[in-house]
């Protein structure tokens, strides 16, 4: 029996961010402005984010997946996200992030150009691909999965700035791991094209802690020491930025944490 609906861990500051229909319509364009989801019509489905950016990831994606359809992407963004911040069982993590990965492969199938279908296919299966080692994400496929899954979101939404951001940081992994000549050889992955996605990423979406954050873990991956003041300024950019939801609040968390690290 699957593990979905084992009771999480859950999001210790859903207090600082309430959400009504009016706040979260208001706030929709900045709070999408990284994944370039459409305002939803329908009531269930707003509610659902409403509970996403509350911060009550379970019972957003409980509801998400309740609902199906559309509200597949909003189960499989609390799922993954909760699964990369606040899970703390490494199996029930990798358990979640395969699942989300199962959910929007077949979301996929059934809406082919939904963007974020594919993009949370991607995501939950790079931060599965990190979680393992190098060589038995590569002999699992999975680099290529994640990088035409992005392309693919990329296709279908030029705008998308997340993708953007996470195509620009799997290139910077893949070198950082296989080298530049294996990483270019095997995921045409170089180091140019990693700074530019990530760049057009920010450039879509500035206030995008994630992707200042992964720029500069980009810039320490690509090109070390000489960077360091510049990947510190970029974390420190991602601390400062307020939050406006709980999955924000986790990202200016993470940027907290790599300073004090």
């Amino acid at each position: 029996l699957r593990r979905t609906m084992a009771q999480w861990t859950p999001f210790p500051y859903s207090d600082l961010y309430r959400f009504d229909p009016a706040r979260l319509k208001q706030l929709w364009p900045r709070l999408h402005a990284g994944d370039a989801e459409p305002y939803p019509s329908d009531e269930k489905l707003q509610h659902a984010w409403l509970l996403l950016h509350s911060g009550q990831f379970q019972e957003a994606a409980e509801l998400g997946q309740r609902l199906g359809g559309a509200g597949l992407t909003v189960a499989n963004k609390a799922t993954a996200l909760y699964a990369n911040y606040l899970e703390p069982s490494e199996s029930a993590r990798q358990d979640l992030l395969l699942q989300v990965a199962e959910r929007a492969q077949a979301q996929a199938a059934d809406a082919p150009d939904n963007p974020n279908a594919w993009f949370w296919r991607a995501y939950a299966l790079a931060r599965y691909g990190q979680s393992i080692s190098v060589a038995k994400a590569v002999a699992q496929g999975l680099g290529n999965a994640v990088k035409e899954s992005l392309q693919k979101t990329l296709a279908l939404a030029p705008q998308h700035a997340h993708a953007h951001i996470a195509l620009g940081a799997f290139d910077a992994e893949v070198i950082d791991k296989l080298g530049p000549l294996v990483g270019q050889m095997t995921f045409g992955a170089k180091k140019e094209t990693a700074l530019a996605h990530l760049r057009q990423g920010l450039a879509l979406h500035p206030q995008s802690t994630i992707g200042l954050i992964e720029y500069a873990n980009a810039l320490m991956m690509l090109e070390g020491e000489p960077k360091m003041d510049e990947a510190t300024r970029l974390y420190e950019q991602a601390a400062a930025i307020a939050p406006l939801d709980a999955a924000e609040h986790l990202d200016v968390e993470l940027a907290r944490a790599e300073l004090e690290g």
